[in-house]
């Protein structure tokens, strides 16, 4: 088990502490739910540093990686839903949301075709995701009723996620698009 891996497995059992932490009938623990995502995105990047600069990636790490990205994501955005509860917020929110599921199954329906580079992470998804990271760490921190300019800063963060997100997609999609194109296929495909 490299360390890598395991910076990796340490940013998946930071998300049930992040959401015990963050149900917590205390006024920290709105401090504490940032400070858990914060350390959980510092693994993030440290994890791919330290594989990258010690030979240390494994298939289990590629594997692992960016479930766990997907997982802390996802799960402090439904916790921030909750306490947002509008439409302002859901919408980013799903947009962020669904678009990991949409790339996640074109991904791995390109390496079936062997074809996977032609959907590898790009320099916008680094963008996007430090988006990602500043909105969610200050969303946590900020709660609403706390501070209104901040929750602005994190709603604008918000929604240059989303929006690096839908671009970012479509890069994907676009990418992909001679293999997703019946046209290009004899007999047009299964569906």
């Amino acid at each position: 088990m490299t360390l890598a891996n395991q910076l990796t497995l340490l940013r998946i059992l930071l998300i049930p502490a992040l959401i015990l932490v963050f149900y917590l009938p205390f006024k920290w623990s709105a401090f504490f739910s940032a400070l858990i995502f914060s350390l959980a995105a510092i693994t993030d990047w440290a994890d791919g540093y330290i594989a990258r600069k010690y030979n240390q990636s494994t298939p289990f790490g590629a594997f692992l990686d960016p479930v766990a990205d997907k997982l802390m994501v996802a799960v402090a955005l439904v916790l921030l839903v909750e306490v947002h509860g509008t439409a302002a917020f859901a919408i980013p929110a799903v947009v962020i949301v669904g678009r990991e599921i949409v790339i996640s199954a074109l991904r791995e329906w390109m390496a079936e075709l062997g074809k996977r580079a032609a959907v590898a992470v790009s320099g916008i998804g680094k963008i996007k995701t430090t988006c990602q990271m500043v909105a969610i760490i200050v969303l946590l921190l900020f709660r609403p009723g706390v501070s209104g300019f901040m929750t602005f800063v994190g709603y604008a963060a918000l929604y240059a996620a989303a929006i690096l997100t839908l671009w970012s997609m479509i890069l994907y999609l676009k990418a992909a698009w001679p293999e997703l194109n019946p046209a290009n296929h004899a007999g047009g495909g299964d569906h």
